[in-house]
């Protein structure tokens, strides 16, 4: 890192904060900070969509993988996900915008209360909030260990610098700084990512590399599935990824409650599902061919050993800017997207006088809520000091959380399971985690599979199997069900009064 490398980088923390600024004056209510009242474009919401979607996990663990096994984690990851939220832009996209601008809904869990009860309500809300606190802090430790093989600066100071940033925009600025800086952010790693592939090319065989380096390659390393990744692993990540990037992943739902409307909504998720489909090949490929140029001691370094040895001074500054905008970008709508939840659904249980709080006293709490997320998550981080294997952690969350919790609140939008109730909602959250917690450490397994599949596949089977078997009919549940099929005349207007 040289002195015009470390420019870049204290450059791009600095837009951070100024566009955090500048988005406080965009926020007057807790409804700004949360949904920006429904007028982010749909080019901007599609792409904030995407930034929010994955850290720096990918340049530290998919990394490992791509050098380890090649371009199936491409396969299994990145096109799982472009798959899954294109289904999700005719499925949820609109349902989830409709629930802001029909319903009033500002919280991504809020309308779970109408839907189910409170009870499933609340279960959700507190277990998914409490494995968020341990994800995000898998990401402190991802982008500390990055720069500190940039840099050597030490992981608990890399875990501060990051954390201070994104507390800073993140809390003054509400889902609008998110949004913008997820802009920013975009563009930066557009340069970034950009720059390492041609280095690449241009250290190899230019363009033909493209073709030629798979046979130069380990074996296995251009097939589509290679390791431990099988068709049911594909077959079940595919899965995951549609509930969780659909909205499963609170922070994703809240981008699409953000747009205009609900064909906004929808147009936004076709933008982030071309960009799945299309980015991540830029940013694999040089991941793909390290083992042709480095060797470094851990496969979780192999990324800052190519960018080392390819990139010129300032470029450096860039990729690692590049590094920091996905974790800052998952991680600020994550905070976001959390202070939501207890903003709105979990604190006015606990205190009910919550309810009666002004405009602006209730945009004080929820700037209040965010800082605290934030700063517990990094504290977390901190007490790690960078041990353990990041891609563990988040794949094990993925598991435990996603079919549990995604599973009764993804399928509640659609009409096709409005039988399914309360008791098949809370049945499906426990015996998920139920499931999860035998497989992981009741038995033990290591079979990555079965650890992916198993808790999704329970969930799944007990949600629609109550659904058909004890149905539960609601005139209410019908109505809003309903009521998510089709745009309001006015789209684009302040929503109405929130859902008790």
């Amino acid at each position: 890192m040289t002195v015009l490398d470390w420019s870049v980088l204290v450059g791009y923390f600095v837009l951070m904060v100024l566009i955090g600024v500048w988005s406080r004056t965009k926020i007057k209510t807790v409804v700004d900070y949360f949904t920006t009242g429904g007028r982010i474009p749909w080019w901007l919401s599609g792409i904030s969509h995407h930034m929010s979607g994955y850290s720096a996990v990918m340049f530290v663990a998919f990394a490992a993988v791509a050098y380890s096994y090649g371009i199936t984690v491409y396969v299994w990851w990145a096109m799982t996900i472009g798959v899954g939220v294109g289904i999700g832009a005719f499925l949820f996209a609109a349902r989830w915008n409709r629930l802001r601008a029909k319903q009033g809904v500002v919280s991504p869990l809020e309308y779970l209360a109408r839907r189910y009860n409170l009870s499933t309500q609340q279960a959700l809300a507190y277990s998914g909030a409490a494995l968020k606190v341990v994800d995000i802090a898998s990401k402190w430790v991802a982008i500390a260990v990055l720069l500190n093989g940039f840099t050597g600066v030490p992981i608990r100071w890399g875990i501060l610098l990051t954390g201070v940033v994104t507390m800073l925009y993140a809390t003054l600025g509400g889902l609008w700084a998110d949004v913008l800086t997820d802009f920013g952010q975009f563009v930066i790693q557009f340069g970034a990512g950009v720059a390492m592939f041609i280095g690449v090319l241009a250290h190899l065989d230019g363009v033909p590399t493209l073709w030629k380096m798979w046979d130069q390659l380990p074996a296995g390393h251009g097939d589509a599935l290679n390791g431990p990744y099988t068709p049911i692993f594909l077959i079940a990540f595919l899965f995951i990824k549609t509930f969780e990037y659909n909205g499963g992943m609170w922070n994703l739902a809240q981008r699409y409650m953000a747009a205009p409307s609900g064909s906004a909504a929808k147009k936004s998720a076709l933008l982030s599902s071309v960009l799945w489909l299309v980015w991540p090949l830029i940013l694999f490929i040089p991941m793909c061919a390290a083992p042709l140029l480095v060797h470094p001691g851990k496969a979780e370094q192999s990324y800052v050993a190519l960018a080392q040895l390819l990139l010129p001074t300032g470029l450096i500054g860039l990729v690692l800017a590049g590094f920091f905008s996905h974790t800052m970008a998952m991680v600020a709508s994550d905070a976001n997207a959390i202070s939501s939840v207890i903003t709105r659904d979990l604190a006015p249980v606990l205190v009910p006088r919550v309810r009666q709080l002004t405009d602006g006293a209730a945009l004080k709490m929820a700037r209040i809520v965010t800082f605290t997320f934030v700063t517990v998550s990094m504290l977390i981080a901190i007490a790690t000091n960078g041990e353990g294997v990041v891609l563990k952690i988040v794949v094990d969350l993925v598991a435990a959380t996603m079919g549990p919790i995604a599973i009764p609140l993804m399928l509640g939008l659609l009409p096709w399971f409005r039988r399914s109730g309360p008791r098949a909602a809370l049945a499906s959250w426990a015996t998920g985690l139920i499931a999860w917690a035998i497989v992981k450490y009741g038995v033990g397994s290591t079979d990555t599979t079965l650890v992916v599949a198993l808790p999704l596949a329970t969930s799944l089977v007990v949600y629609v199997g109550l659904g058909l078997l004890a149905p539960e009919n609601r005139a209410d549940v019908d109505e809003l069900v309903d009521s998510l099929n089709t745009d309001p005349d006015e789209v684009g207007t302040r929503p109405a009064a929130a859902l008790s």
